[in-house]
């Protein structure tokens, strides 16, 4: 089979166009082309009177090698990778010693757990949050009523925070063993939109992510793998041995129960600041690392389509329109766009009493009136919080209940209209744009909840992607505050086999140990350290 790439065909092509474009690239008569599938789609919209679409398709022929010996040295025909996933191994048949234990069922937990549980290894996954229904009921909780749930909201429960988000499945990551084909595969086994494997940039939606975590739960528990929910873990217990290594051996759970445990793979995500506390009181290896801050900008769907396509918005092959800015500030900063939501609302995202968290979700379809970005500013511990490894949490904190306070200490978030930020003055009235926060937002000066040089790096920002996408620095474009679980403001340090660098059995994984950045990343980060405990085992039996 042969990978051929950058095949562009004319937005709303017929469907055979694309059979005859690679037989034409090819240079071959249909007889020859046994077969072809589309690997990859997207579109080229940089010249949006003639938008594109970029097809990487899988071409099986008659004559492959004569196709090849012509195209040598054209990086465009290639042979297919092969993108099948491979397991380390498998448990041995009589293992004994405690089963491995994977805390957090968020992806990274998620995955980790499927894979052990594909080895035969059993694993116990414990999550402090409850089921994934059940959560979701709470979390609607605090947006319809304003009643937060400490244990189960938007961070944590069943799915993690990926759960009420826009479900994106890509990222930047290297990725040599194509393990986030793995997880698409697994995603589609467990009813994702088939179209995930193929599209340039796939999402699925929060509402089929809910029926998709409740099937994989169904897998693994099917394969031995136990979830126990409502389970928190309160503390490691570690101890060094005769070689003066320092492991872990246990678990103590905050209902007084203890868990025997050598193998532990710690996917808490990036919002579990009480875990973090502990293991910094523990002695686990753990440090400050950088994030972001910011707000939420929302604006109607149409004017994003309409500057990112033209007269083309609305096509159906194209959906709804997407945007990725950066602008690097006078004052050093840098401001970019995180984590954009098209046709979707921004919702909260607090874990803690007292405090407002924004974020943004979308469903599948992506049909809702408003699109919705992060604009945030990065920080780092150096400059804006030195001195302590924890000093990043505390840092959000403040931020976050001062947010509480400028929005009136209800849970609504604190928002202002974009030409008013720009001014220096409160809101006191919506324009064109109706914010799609819940449970509501309340005008006010965002400058209260921000620090001044975030207000000062946004303010420079906003002109320029208004130069960038019309009308982006609308006067009526509405922001909303805080945006400060960009990513995880620590890094829990881990060596070569992915464990702990000063305890061994504790392997910290995915975007709360601060080795991923969204679903994908944090899946496959939790692929890789199931096959590094699944190796430890093996190794040890």
């Amino acid at each position: 089979m042969l990978r051929l790439t950058e095949l562009k065909l004319p937005l709303g092509h017929a469907p055979e166009a694309l059979p005859a474009a690679i037989r034409e690239r090819l240079d071959i008569e249909p007889a020859d082309m046994i077969d072809f599938a589309v690997a990859r789609r997207a579109n080229d919209a940089r010249r949006k009177s003639a938008i594109l679409m970029v097809y990487s398709v899988d071409v099986t022929l008659r004559d492959e090698a004569a196709v090849l010996a012509r195209f040598a040295g054209d990086h465009h025909v290639q042979p297919a990778p092969d993108t099948g996933y491979r397991f380390v191994g498998k448990a041995p048949a009589n293992s004994g010693g405690p089963r491995p234990v994977v805390i957090g069922a968020g992806p990274c937990g998620l995955f980790a757990t499927l894979i052990l549980a594909q080895m035969g290894f059993r694993p116990i996954i414990l999550e402090r949050g409850r089921v994934v229904r059940e959560r979701t009921r709470d979390t609607w909780g605090l947006w319809r009523r304003g009643v937060l749930d400490p244990e189960s909201n938007v961070q944590f429960g069943e799915g993690g925070a990926g759960t009420f988000s826009d479900g994106k499945l890509y990222s930047q990551i290297k990725d040599p063993r194509h393990l986030g084909r793995k997880v698409l595969t697994e995603f589609v086994a467990a009813g994702a939109p088939p179209e995930i494997l193929t599209e340039a940039h796939p999402h699925i939606g929060t509402f089929r992510l809910v029926t998709m975590v409740e099937h994989m739960r169904s897998t693994i528990e099917a394969l031995g793998g136990e979830y126990r929910f409502g389970h928190r873990v309160e503390d490691l217990d570690i101890a060094a041995g005769a070689d003066g290594i320092r492991r872990v051996r246990g678990l103590h759970l905050h209902d007084g129960s203890y868990l025997e445990a050598d193998r532990v793979v710690l996917a808490v995500g990036h919002s579990a600041r009480d875990t973090f506390g502990m293991l910094y009181g523990r002695g686990v290896h753990i440090e400050a690392k950088p994030f972001s801050i910011g707000v939420r900008i929302e604006h109607p769907q149409s004017w994003i389509d309409r500057a990112r396509f033209g007269a083309c918005a609305g096509h159906p092959d194209l959906g709804a329109a997407a945007y990725s800015l950066s602008h690097h500030c006078r004052n050093g900063r840098t401001v970019y766009s995180f984590c954009m939501c098209p046709g979707g609302r921004v919702v909260a995202a607090t874990s803690e009493p007292g405090r407002v968290v924004t974020n943004g979700m979308s469903q599948y379809s992506r049909q809702e009136f408003n699109a919705n970005s992060g604009l945030v500013v990065g920080i780092d511990p150096a400059r804006d919080y030195p001195g302590h490894p924890l000093a990043g949490i505390e840092l959000q904190r403040h931020w976050e209940s001062l947010a509480y306070v400028a929005g009136g200490s209800t849970y609504e978030a604190p928002g202002q209209k974009v030409g008013d930020f720009l001014a220096g003055r409160a809101s006191t009235e919506f324009g064109e744009v109706i914010p799609s926060y819940k449970p509501g937002v309340h005008l006010t000066d965002l400058a209260e909840c921000l620090p001044g040089f975030a207000v000062e790096a946004l303010r420079e920002a906003l002109p320029a992607f208004g130069r960038q996408i019309p009308r982006y620095d609308h006067p009526d474009a509405v922001m909303t505050g805080v945006e400060t679980r960009t990513s995880s403001p620590v890094r829990i340090g881990r060596g070569k086999d992915f464990q702990s660098l000063n305890t061994a059995g504790l392997f910290p994984a995915g975007e709360g140990a601060g080795y991923a950045g969204g679903i994908l990343s944090a899946a496959v980060d939790g692929i890789r350290v199931a096959e590094a405990v699944a190796q430890s085992l093996v190794g040890a039996a």
